[in-house]
């Protein structure tokens, strides 16, 4: 994957479409970045290119948002693992299950569950760069 760079908000939905076209077939994409550096934001605008119409927010106190897409129906799993504090909290929601059902999965603070993710799982950085732009790329 080639990196993104997002030069402002003004920008999001290309770098989301970018993003988009770089998925491939994979289906878990972990999101790793600070606090603060666009992780909700940018799954936000990946959600909405795809054709999510629903309000999208940050599931950090439910863990998990389950969204369609209005388009093509497609299940699309949105995780917040900021919140647990032991690797069996996943487990008791049954992540591994939403991990491998073949919906999309994005997943905020996956250094919580590293175990549990799939091998083939994608693991994208976001980084807050000097200018207040922020980078996505693979790690």
């Amino acid at each position: 994957m080639k990196p993104v760079v997002i030069p402002n908000l003004d920008t999001i939905r290309e770098a989301a479409r970018n993003f988009i076209r770089e998925m491939g077939d994979c289906t878990v994409f972990a999101f790793y970045g600070d606090m603060g550096a666009g992780k909700t934001t940018f799954i936000k605008a990946i959600c909405e290119e795809l054709g999510v119409e629903d309000v999208i927010n940050s599931p950090t106190f439910a863990i998990v948002n389950e969204y369609r897409s209005a388009r093509t129906g497609e299940l699309i799993y949105h995780f917040d693992f900021y919140r647990i504090s032991e690797l069996r909290e996943a487990q008791d929601i049954g992540a591994e299950d939403y991990f491998y059902s073949g919906a999309l999965c994005f997943i905020e603070w996956p250094e919580k569950i590293e175990n549990l993710l799939p091998d083939d799982t994608r693991r994208i950085v976001i980084a807050e760069l000097a200018d207040a732009s922020r980078i996505v790329q693979e790690k």
